[in-house]
């Protein structure tokens, strides 16, 4: 089944003249002027249409876009035919957040959701390959779960936080997270088998959000959505996580509604397009 594509444009600067005598680099400039007309063309573009508007012979292209590709900012589209942007485009957009401190501006988010679930509460990005746990709630029941390990983690393909960031990579970047960490099984519900994760990732991009049963910690459920920027990129997630013994379904469903609420609330903070939000996220239950 086709994903559905949104088309989403951000107001960006407009482009600096290309050229040597303004002082630049004239292989940088085509490089940026590459990525540029990727996002564009709505994030996925053929080499011989790039080239074409970008003013480039094919070869020249597809030599500038290999390196790109080396270093992560430009991926293989499905079927090797097309590119689309890296998921080092993310690292950028993170890291560009934390220097506005996101930590700080999902605070009060993260505080609310904590406030109106009871539940544990955290904040996450992808750091490269890493997934990285940045804020962090604990439950204000007298029975709770712990709200996951601090710091780096390779448990991406376990926790609800790295799924629903997982979920929007482009397919090239998810096997290339998987060849670095493997799919390591924290427990017996783990996912472990590369077609089921890609499965349960695509239940994620048509629900709206993931969720961790007992695949990260025994007894303890989790519901995480994405975080997205002005340019719509998602830049981090925050999830919910829940005793089994309290996780009902129409528990689970609150916790949904609220989380869906926070992310959304704070990716259009940021400046992320409405189009692209979480409309018609079904139940967590589901």
């Amino acid at each position: 089944m086709n994903e559905e594509r949104a088309e989403v444009r951000g107001i960006m600067p407009a482009r600096p003249p290309i050229g040597r005598d303004k002082g630049g680099i004239q292989a940088l400039d085509r490089a940026f002027l590459i990525l540029d007309i990727i996002a564009d063309a709505g994030g996925e573009a053929k080499l011989t249409d790039i080239a074409a508007t970008a003013g480039l012979n094919v070869s020249t292209c597809h030599h500038l876009i290999s390196t790109l590709y080396n270093w992560g900012y430009v991926a293989r589209g499905i079927g090797s035919r097309t590119y689309t942007l890296g998921s080092r485009i993310l690292h950028l957009s993170a890291a560009c957040l934390r220097q506005v401190d996101l930590p700080r501006r999902a605070q009060l988010y993260v505080d609310r959701l904590n406030d109106e679930t009871r539940e544990a509460v955290q904040l996450a990005v992808m750091q490269g390959t890493d997934l990285m746990n940045v804020l962090r709630r604990d439950s204000r029941y007298a029975v709770r779960v712990d709200a996951g390990m601090g710091g780096k983690t390779n448990a991406a393909h376990a926790t609800a936080t790295g799924k629903a960031i997982l979920a929007w990579l482009p397919p090239t970047e998810v096997d290339r997270i998987i060849a670095t960490h493997g799919l390591t099984a924290f427990t017996p519900n783990t996912i472990t088998s590369v077609e089921s994760l890609k499965e349960e990732l695509r239940l994620t991009r048509r629900n709206g959000f993931a969720v961790d049963r007992e695949e990260f910690q025994p007894g303890v459920i989790c519901i995480g959505a994405a975080v997205r920027d002005h340019a719509g990129a998602v830049v981090g997630s925050i999830s919910v996580s829940s005793p089994i013994f309290r996780a009902t379904p129409d528990y689970l469903d609150q916790i949904r509604t609220h989380l869906i609420a926070v992310t959304d609330e704070l990716s259009m903070e940021l400046g992320a397009p409405g189009a692209i939000l979480h409309g018609g996220a079904k139940t967590a239950a589901e």
